[in-house]
């Protein structure tokens, strides 16, 4: 028993010992895990500090982050911490500056496609680092329009595709937009259409809206016409927001696919009725373009909206703008003398809102022949608007009552008070039209005030609106003649302050004029300018400035003042300057003879200039002026001096730089430069007054100007058995500008009898021309017999006259023809300083241009009040319609107005005007022809893909001969 006892003993001390040794073993398995442990632990410690350190040196040393934290906390940080190391590489990467190279920008893809290569994955969480990366990249490409066609930029393409996973919704609108920006091929369109389809039909409408915005913009038009069931349903939903969007996408659709985008025309007019105010906005501009080019549709469409539908402030401003397009195309009632639509404009002026207001009272004052009356509720709108406190609606204001006063000032006068106040406004933009408008309003007694308020002003503003202010002075110069001499001395003060090029350009250009318009102002003008020229700095103002001295000077009382002033030009100027000094010295040197042996000595010491040029024209201009004795200089030599080519210097340079291109032996031949192109005088260039294409003041017709030309006639004995005058002609211009003498003829048509008034002018002041006439062959005009003329016996200088030849033609018959004309004279010389002319004269002859009799001055414009009731009472009678073939021609309305100047009637009902982009067009005309006979004419006219344009012609009239006429002036011509 004891046996088995101590066999259990022993046992049990094995099962203990085994016991123990497996806890043992556990506490050492244990032990070894806490060793471990603390060990990882420290190590973790020993790398995370690191890295910690460095994220805090990037906060407080700028320098230490930007050398060495890029460098190694980059490769030290764990995946989920990249997103700001990723925007300092991509901050250091692309965004340095503004002006970025092609090259940082394939950097800037570069770095986000080595982002999503470390990360292997593009950020699809909500990470506002992902975001700034997103904005960086959009802000620099869109500057440099970099395209896809970069294989970084495909890469990017691509990784961004993978954001389509992303729910974030911020992150999501970056998506759309770097899409769009980016441009995808039409291979790469394919990857993202299926997820830009789903987010069409998504529940998110911001997703469906810039899904929209994305596939029209990226898609072409077969992919178009698979969605655009989903765009109409887009277009009439009831998110504001999604609505627009397809909206807006229809407007840009319509330039590349305008067949698709008209289908649509229903569900546009449907979103017009919308309560949403961008809707309605959207949807309006789209409707209108859609059918811009249909006349009637786009009236319609007017009619329709303005009986108060429109709720949307910017949809009222868009409808008031068509609005106005349809009363300049229909034109005024010419029986009420009403204007459609007009009650409406004037209706907006009471709107709640301004921008509304505005644009109204804007549309009013650009309204074609708009009278005093009508544009008096838009000016009491605009004062009211000159003293808000906003200044966009002053600036608006004073700008279109700047416009305003170019054609009627009297209506403006009434706000000159509220303009004075704008003088000193701080926007300089205001200030500058408070003064100009107030310059083209004021009258003469408020001239003085202005220009003390000017002189204060003009210090404080830039050289843009200087320059606007000196064109005001000027204009209102020519217009109070009187007060020449305080706006001279304003502007020469101006003159002599500091400024640029263009500035100083446009006060001398102004001062030019007013020498050349205000004769009492040659004098104080030319003193002026020669004490510009005395410290002037650019050499093309000294240039411009003698040459204008060489022509007037000698012209003064006391030409020998000037000599100084252009002497020292010689002295103290650059070559060129200096040139030009010669050639003014030898102007005065040959219309002056007294000074001639004064002009000879200074002309001598121009021989030794280090210049060639100066050299060349002082030995050519002393031995064309003779032996410098005072002596009378000779014709020829005064006109090699002052006179001008016949030819435009534009052509001779582009000639002779063709000459010089082309290898050739032959000499170059002046007779081949084409003389067609005329360069723009500066009067031309700088005339005040303009009317603007906008606002345009009514023409007067020429019943004053007929009954003034009949009175001169039937006092001439000669002409006063040929009956009353049916038809003045205006003048036709027989001579060039700038020549020695100016003629014009005034064709004056009676019933049998053809009366041509030449209109002369003698512009050389040292000649009278006596027993002038004009002998004219009419060869080319076989209809014609002369059977009389009237002499001119004297035609001093700057004296218009008049000589006359009558002819006799068959009665009744619009007989056309060609005439030559030459001017023939005799010429006396005049003494300059006595005036009287001599006794004995040279007869000369010069040649004028040919004009013709044509078919047009046959028949007298004459208006009809309702020219449907008039042409219902002309019968069929009378009637003879044809159709012609026009040929090709640039638009519509270039064949509208050539039938209209070959016929020479009167438009009616503003049916002159063809809308742009026309296919169609109806004109009608009135006149009278010959005889007395009243004649309409309707015109329709058609143009095709090819621009051939047809015309369908109806002529009535009361005698069907007359009809007859018409339609073979047509056809001839």
């Amino acid at each position: 028993m004891a046996q088995p006892f101590v066999k259990k003993d022993d046992d049990r001390d094995e099962e203990v010992h085994d016991a123990n040794g497996q806890l043992n073993l556990s506490v050492g398995f244990l032990r070894a895990w806490i060793a471990i442990a603390i060990g990882v632990s420290r190590f973790s410690l020993v790398l995370v500090l690191p890295l910690f350190f460095l994220r805090f040196m990037k906060l407080c040393v700028p320098l230490f982050w930007e050398r060495y934290y890029r460098k190694l906390g980059f490769l030290m940080t764990p995946s989920w911490m990249q997103g700001d190391a990723l925007r300092s590489d991509f901050s250091i990467t692309g965004h340095h500056e503004a002006s970025v190279s092609s090259e940082s920008g394939r950097n800037i893809y570069q770095a986000y496609r080595q982002a999503c290569t470390r990360t292997k994955r593009p950020p699809t969480g909500p990470d506002n680092g992902t975001v700034e990366i997103k904005c960086h990249i959009l802000h620099a490409v869109q500057p440099l329009g970099l395209s896809s066609s970069l294989i970084e930029a495909t890469e990017v393409f691509f990784a961004v595709t993978k954001l389509f996973q992303s729910k974030d919704i911020g992150l999501r609108r970056m998506v759309y937009l770097m899409i769009k920006e980016l441009s995808p091929s039409s291979d790469e369109v394919i990857i993202v259409t299926s997820s830009l389809m789903k987010d069409m039909n998504s529940r998110t409408d911001m997703y469906r809206a810039n899904a929209i915005r994305v596939l029209c913009r990226i898609t072409d038009g077969t992919l178009l016409t698979q969605i655009e069931r989903y765009l109409k349903q887009a277009i009439v939903d009831k998110n504001p927001v999604v609505s627009s969007a397809a909206l807006v996408s229809g407007i840009h659709l319509l330039q590349t696919n305008p067949e698709i985008v008209k289908r649509w025309s229903n569900e546009v007019q449907e979103a017009v009725q919308s309560r949403a105010a961008l809707v309605q906005f959207h949807a309006l501009a789209l409707l209108h373009q859609i059918r811009q080019n249909d006349r009637l549709a786009v009236s319609k469409l007017v009619t329709s909206l303005t009986k108060g539908t429109v709720r949307s402030p910017l949809a009222q401003c868009l409808l008031v703008r068509y609005t106005s397009q349809v009363i300049r195309e229909s034109g005024v009632n010419t029986q009420t003398g009403d204007r459609p639509f007009y009650d409406y404009l004037e209706g907006c002026l009471r709107h709640k809102t301004e921008m509304v207001i505005f644009e109204a009272a804007r549309a009013i004052t650009e309204l074609s022949n708009v009278t005093t009356r009508e544009l008096t509720p838009a000016i009491t709108v605009l004062q009211l608007f000159l003293s808000s406190s906003k200044p966009v609606l002053r600036f608006a204001a004073i700008r279109t009552l700047n416009k305003v006063a170019m054609t009627h000032p009297m209506a403006v006068t009434n706000c000159n008070i509220d303009m004075e106040s704008l003088i000193s406004d701080q926007n300089r933009s205001i200030a500058t039209l408070a003064i100009t408008t107030l310059l083209k309003t004021g009258n003469e007694s408020s001239v003085d005030r202005l220009m003390k308020q000017i002189t204060n002003f003009m210090s404080d503003i830039a050289d843009e609106f200087k320059i606007v202010v000196v064109d005001a002075i000027r204009s209102l110069c020519l217009k109070f003649p009187l007060k020449y001499r305080s706006l001279m001395n304003f502007l020469s003060s101006i003159l002599r302050e500091e400024g640029g090029f263009e500035y100083k350009k446009a006060i001398v250009d102004s001062i030019v004029i007013l020498i050349r318009d205000i004769p009492d102002a040659k004098e104080s003008g030319l003193m002026h300018l020669c004490e510009f020229i005395e410290d002037c700095e650019f050499t093309y103002l000294s240039t411009q400035i003698l040459h204008f001295l060489g022509n007037e000077g000698p012209k003064t009382s006391d030409p020998s003042k000037y000599i100084r002033y252009i002497y020292n030009r010689v002295i103290l100027e650059n070559a060129t300057v200096r040139a030009s000094a010669v050639s003014t010295l030898a102007k005065f040197g040959a219309t002056i003879d007294s000074l001639k042996p004064r002009i000879f000595v200074l002309l001598r010491r121009c021989l030794f200039d280090a210049d060639d040029e100066v050299r060349d024209r002082a030995t050519l201009y002393l031995n064309t002026l003779g032996d410098g004795s005072v002596a009378e200089t000779d014709k020829d030599v005064k006109e090699f001096l002052f006179g001008s080519l016949d030819i435009p210097l534009i052509n001779i340079e582009t000639s002779l730089k063709k000459y010089i291109q082309d290898p050739t032996e032959e000499p170059f031949d002046i007779n081949t430069v084409p003389k067609e192109v005329k360069s723009q005088s500066l009067a031309e260039k700088k005339a005040p007054g303009k009317k603007p294409s906008g606002l345009g003041a009514p023409s007067s017709g020429p019943t004053s100007q007929t009954d003034g030309y009949e009175k001169l006639l039937s006092s001439i004995p000669e002409f006063a058995s040929f009956g009353k005058l049916f038809k003045s002609s205006t003048p036709v211009e027989l001579t060039e500008e700038e020549t020695e003498y100016a003629v014009n003829v005034v064709k004056h048509i009676f019933d049998r009898h053809v009366v041509f008034q030449y209109n002369c002018t003698n512009t050389i002041p040292e000649q009278l021309l006596e027993n002038v006439t004009v002998i004219v062959d009419a060869s080319e005009a076989e209809e014609f017999s002369e059977v009389g003329a009237k002499p001119l016996r004297s035609l001093p200088y700057d004296t218009p006259a008049q000589t006359f030849v009558a002819f006799e033609k068959p009665e009744g018959v619009p007989a056309v023809g060609k005439f030559s004309n030459v001017l023939r004279f005799t010429i006396k010389e005049v003494d300059p300083s006595t005036g009287e002319a001599e006794d004995d004269g040279v007869e000369d002859e010069y040649q004028l241009e040919d004009f013709e009799i044509l078919s047009a001055d046959y028949i007298l414009k004459i208006g009809v009040s309702n020219f449907k009731n008039v042409w219902e009472s002309l019968g069929s009678d009378g009637e003879r319609v044809d159709e012609y073939g026009l040929g090709p021609r640039e638009s519509l309305a270039e064949a509208v107005n050539a039938v209209i100047n070959l016929l020479g009637m009167q438009p009616c009902e503003g049916t002159e005007v063809v809308p742009s982009n026309s296919r169609s067009h109806m004109c009608l005309l009135s006149g009278v022809y010959i005889g007395n006979v009243k004649v309409l004419v309707r015109l329709s006219f058609g143009i095709d893909g090819s621009k051939e344009v047809a015309m369908k012609l109806a002529v009535r009239s009361e005698d069907g001969k007359v009809s007859d006429a018409i339609h073979e002036i047509v056809a001839n011509g």
